[in-house]
């Protein structure tokens, strides 16, 4: 099993995906594109490479979204991507993060659905847990 490499204490959130049978890498990134972490399979600039491609992606996916919908803005819950070299998984979170996840044909695409949505669900607690309560610094009014 690989491990991650990380900007951040980002491990606990990639770990989990790697111990799916036959998922090869995984990036963390912003919305934006920026690679929070990443997986040993990857190098820092195959990572960005990654992060920058998957952000565009996302881009594409909810204008696609939208257009089909008739509407205006539409966020995704997930992308995914079937190749002859296997799978990408992609998942937003609500602030603004993603996890993208890379599996070989041999992945069970329904087992790594699953653990990098609760991985994104945990990010999400996170996140939560660590925003701020309000500009007074938490106190309630």
């Amino acid at each position: 099993m690989t491990s991650s490499r990380e900007a951040g204490d980002t491990a606990w959130v990639l770990d989990p995906i790697l111990e799916v049978p036959h998922v090869t890498a995984a990036v963390l990134l912003t919305r934006d594109g920026l690679v929070t972490g990443y997986t040993d399979a990857l190098t820092q600039p195959s990572a960005e490479r990654v992060a920058a491609i998957t952000s565009t992606v996302q881009g594409a996916c909810r204008t696609a979204a939208a257009a089909f919908a008739d509407r205006e803005r539409v966020e995704i819950r997930q992308v995914v991507i079937e190749s002859d070299h296997g799978y990408v998984l992609i998942v937003p979170t609500d602030h603004g993060t993603c996890v993208a996840a890379c599996g070989d044909p041999e992945v069970r695409l329904d087992l790594l659905a699953h653990r990098v949505h609760s991985q994104v669900a945990r990010l999400g607690e996170k996140a939560m847990a660590a925003a701020p309560r309000g500009g007074d610094g938490g106190a309630p009014a």
